[in-house]
């Protein structure tokens, strides 16, 4: 009853403007969805407490988008990267999220109320890891072995695992179709999916770091289905999201116009969440290329993680010995 409730949900949330506009075809008679589309703005996940509405007045959206900035950069975790705060600064005069033309306070849709239907386990870890976040520079992650490390952490992925809720940083997403699949292409990683159009998942011994991906099309939208996403890489960061192992995320693209692309994603993943939920945003149609992204930190790092903490785990030894 609740995949019915959310598949009525988000055919009302398809936008009108969508039947008024026919996106150009590509040779295969695909819509043509190909191109490089951007984020960079301000857009939080969940309804915070002082913007129970979704959309807001342009005066209204300028004051939130400068607020929530200015929080986001003051985050402890945040502290030891000084681009961090020029950032934050930089997406704020970019301002809200536009959908439609509508200044949006948020991402989730469905529930209405805007909050994540998590379970209560999955409330407190979450909360558990915003506190943490917001005051120390060393957020808990496990440390028994190199292969519990997230991801993220190691630049083995970035910004393009499903489902994409990062938003508050230039990550453009470059869009390749052909007959039999489409690649998406995500800078901040860089993360590349090749998803091919299909009915069947793959064998889980060749699931890629961001999942196994099927596409389909529905109508002028493109429909990506994506399973067993990394169990290691449950926490996202940065809006702070739960994905286990056990999520179906469904993601849709539907081109509204020339430069806008709607992104709308629905999760259903019974490990974290009471119900499915559906949240989107739009892109914006750029003439910029995707860049190299260069990451490896987290790898020359991580042999000093390990030591450290065996040697913070010897010394804790010796003072239960004393």
């Amino acid at each position: 009853m609740r995949l019915l409730v959310l598949a009525v949900a988000l055919l009302a949330a398809t936008p009108a403007a969508a039947a008024d506009y026919r996106a150009p075809r590509t040779p295969y008679g695909q819509p043509d969805l190909q191109g490089v589309w951007n984020t960079d703005f301000v857009l939080p996940l969940e309804a915070r407490p002082d913007t129970p509405n979704l959309v807001v007045p342009e005066a209204e959206a300028q004051v939130l988008a400068r607020r929530i900035a200015s929080e986001g950069g003051s985050l402890a975790s945040l502290a030891l990267d000084p681009e961090v705060a020029e950032i934050a600064q930089r997406t704020a005069h970019t301002g809200l999220g536009v959908v439609r033309g509508q200044r949006r306070t948020r991402q989730v849709v469905q529930p209405a109320d805007g909050k994540l239907p998590l379970t209560p386990r999955a409330r407190a870890r979450t909360e558990f890891i915003d506190r943490i976040l917001r005051t120390s520079a060393d957020p808990p992650l496990p440390t028994a072995n190199p292969e519990e490390r997230p991801s993220w952490e190691r630049c083995i992925v970035g910004q393009g695992q499903p489902p994409i809720a990062v938003t508050t940083d230039l990550n453009p997403r470059q869009i390749l179709q052909t007959r039999d699949a489409v690649v998406i292409l995500t800078e901040y990683g860089p993360d590349l999916r090749i998803v091919p159009f299909s009915d069947y998942h793959g064998p889980p011994e060749q699931t890629p770091p961001t999942g196994d991906s099927i596409a389909h099309w529905e109508g002028d939208t493109l429909v990506v289905e994506t399973v067993r996403l990394p169990a290691k890489d449950m926490i996202r960061p940065f809006p702070t999201l739960l994905v286990s192992a056990k999520a179906t995320v469904v993601e849709r693209y539907t081109r509204l116009s020339d430069t806008e692309l709607l992104y709308q994603y629905t999760v259903k993943d019974p490990e974290v969440f009471a119900g499915p939920w559906l949240a989107e945003y739009s892109l914006t149609r750029t003439h910029q290329p995707i860049l190299e992204f260069a990451c490896h930190e987290g790898n020359y790092s991580l042999p000093n993680i390990l030591a450290g903490a065996r040697q913070q785990e010897r010394q804790a030894r010796a003072g239960k010995a004393r």
